[in-house]
């Protein structure tokens, strides 16, 4: 695991149950977005994926797992797009990051263990890349959710037009408070990217799923939402997002037990799920 984000849904935001890795987490098992999320990328050569890719990364969770260490992290593969695996690392913030990076570089084991990982996971990869996300709380509704339970990831990443951060932030605001007197059961965590490649004025939004059946519904709640947010209102946000959206994709990933190393607490919400990696 090297320490990413992705089809044009035309004028309109369907957010619906979206949340994050965490850095902390409550006891019912309830995980708050983490501040900072660090969001790997592997894309892997033709032929690499599946059991190949699952036996590599295998052993990074095994060093982490020798270690008992406290930093834990997600992984999920492409089920659209190019073939590819994302890593999600939360933090509480980018000193916490440095101290864990620290920490690691000064565990001689650990540190040795992954460089072997590393060289046999290598050979899999066409390229790697690592992006820093910062949680927006103003742009998010009802974040946390309980991770543990989750399959799915849906993620869309949006790039907004240079000089049009002020209708970006209208129509997210727009939609926020739309969604909040609606849709019941609506929430989202929502993150800016401020490192990486091409991160300036990219978005992304992240929608946990425990079935693809929750698509169906998302899709469903979102033609209820035009209805009752009405023919201007849809007509306000359909010229905003004209406006200030200059680009917009979605795509799906499939959580990978195998390649994850997550807390005791998701161990205990599914351990059918998360066990079956052991």
């Amino acid at each position: 695991m090297k320490k990413l984000t992705g089809l044009w849904l035309g004028v309109f935001l369907l957010f619906a149950g979206l949340g994050t890795v965490p850095a902390q987490q409550g006891s019912d098992g309830v995980t708050p977005p983490p501040k900072v999320l660090q969001i790997i990328v592997e894309y892997l050569k033709p032929g690499k994926s599946g059991s190949l890719h699952q036996s590599t990364e295998g052993e990074f969770v095994k060093a982490f797992q020798a270690a008992n260490w406290p930093t834990h992290y997600l992984a999920a593969d492409s089920l659209t797009g190019a073939p590819r695996s994302l890593f999600f690392v939360g933090y509480d913030s980018f000193a916490a990051w440095e101290k864990d990076a620290m920490a690691t570089q000064h565990d001689a084991a650990l540190s040795a263990a992954l460089d072997r990982a590393g060289i046999a996971d290598g050979e899999l990869l066409d390229s790697s890349q690592s992006n820093a996300l910062v949680y927006r709380e103003d742009y998010s509704l009802r974040a946390p959710v309980i991770i543990g339970l989750m399959r799915y990831f849906e993620i869309q990443r949006f790039k907004i037009r240079p000089g049009h951060e002020k209708e970006w932030d209208t129509l997210v605001k727009m939609y926020v408070t739309g969604y909040e007197k609606t849709v019941p059961n609506a929430h989202w965590a929502m993150y800016e990217s401020v490192y990486g490649a091409n991160n300036g004025g990219v978005y992304v939004v992240i929608t946990p799923l425990k079935s693809e059946a929750e698509i169906d519904q998302n899709f469903a709640d979102a033609k209820k939402f035009m209805a009752a947010m009405g023919d201007d209102w849809m007509k306000k946000a359909g010229e905003l997002a004209a406006s200030c959206i200059e680009e917009s994709q979605n795509n799906l990933f499939l959580f990978n037990p195998k390649m994850s190393y997550v807390p005791d607490q998701w161990m205990k919400a599914d351990p059918a799920f998360w066990k079956s990696a052991q």
